[in-house]
């Protein structure tokens, strides 16, 4: 069958551009033995895909120009040669950016497209909420009463990180850039405050006056002055979980840190960052927990999907313009 994928024509300087990629048409042979073919039928576009599109050292290899790109996906499995896998089969797997692929099953876990919509496992029972899970409960330890700040709080990983802290009896403040995604924080996620940092001269004083007692945890998704501002908040031995730093990601040369980070010593905080694929240890019980608080209704996510698997670049582009809402994800076709 034909395949479409998409790869890298050049590694983008700054934001990237349309011109960075192209979608290219290849033969799929049908499946050997011990493998099955698989037809997605939803990706998903992540920030962090960004740190793959340069050269050099990181926690995972770059996209290579002229290569298929990688991300996750679900899709059905149409054709099969594996005793483990059947015709009609939906699975969770890392080869997105595509239409359709061969596998021999490394890396890929059947899904009940009956528990939750099949897109889920791309965002709350999917990496997006396993990161959520992690952070805040394995490397924050969070405490039920803690005090909690979270950036980019509406986001995809953000909006999860605040309704977990609220399930565990947490005051949480959240920020985001837009007025719908004020009201969807106060209405849905039931957080205590957030702001419009848009909205803000001074990040750390508009905090202060939603915490005035202060934060224990800050889940940065942000940094720059996001994390000068929790810096500034944080009590003595708080916490701070670093997740992710969206405002530099398509800098062209590093920016300065913040100028206050003596207070890490002073305050004895502890900041520490982390990779959800260093966790599978507690895959199972991340997807048992959040089952159930979906199922008690406990949970909201949002999603912004976009149409047409020709399009995925430029959603992949618009996370770093703040206009969507939750995961960000493709349905490959209508």
């Amino acid at each position: 069958m034909q395949s479409r994928h998409f790869q890298l024509t050049s590694y983008p300087e700054g934001l990237p551009t349309l011109d960075n990629f192209e979608l290219v048409e290849t033969e799929l042979q049908s499946p050997g033995e011990n493998e099955f073919l698989v037809q997605n039928e939803w990706l998903s576009v992540d920030p962090y895909m960004r740190g793959r599109m340069r050269e050099g050292e990181s926690y995972v290899k770059p996209f290579q120009i002229g290569k298929s790109m990688e991300g996750a996906c679900v899709g059905k499995v149409v054709e099969s040669r594996h005793p483990q896998y059947s015709e009609g089969d939906y699975v969770l797997g890392n080869q997105g950016w595509r239409d359709a692929w061969l596998s021999e099953g490394t890396g890929v876990m059947i899904v009940d497209p009956e528990a939750v919509p099949l897109q889920a496992y791309l965002s709350i029972l999917g990496m997006t909420g396993m990161t959520a899970y992690v952070g805040l409960l394995k490397i924050g330890e969070l405490k039920e009463g803690d005090r909690v700040f979270v950036s980019a709080a509406s986001g995809a990983v953000g909006s999860i990180v605040c309704q977990i802290a609220k399930i565990h009896g947490c005051f949480v403040v959240g920020s985001a850039g837009s007025k719908q995604k004020i009201d969807w924080l106060k209405e849905k996620a039931d957080i205590d405050a957030a702001f419009n940092y848009k909205e803000v001269d001074d990040v750390s004083a508009r905090l202060k006056e939603l915490a005035p007692e202060g934060i224990d945890l800050y889940f940065d998704n942000v940094g720059g002055d996001h994390l000068q501002a929790a810096l500034d908040n944080l009590n003595d031995f708080g916490r701070i979980v670093s997740c992710g730093m969206i405002s530099t990601y398509n800098d062209k040369s590093p920016q300065p840190g913040p100028d206050n980070l003596f207070k890490i010593i002073s305050r004895r905080l502890r900041m520490q960052g982390f990779i959800v694929r260093d966790h599978d240890d507690i895959r199972e019980e991340f997807q048992i927990r959040m089952t159930e608080w979906i199922q008690a209704g406990k949970m909201h996510w949002e999603e912004t999907v976009t149409t047409g698997l020709e399009k995925t670049p430029q959603a992949f582009i618009d996370l770093f313009h703040g206009s969507k809402m939750g995961k960000a994800i493709v349905k490959v076709s209508e």
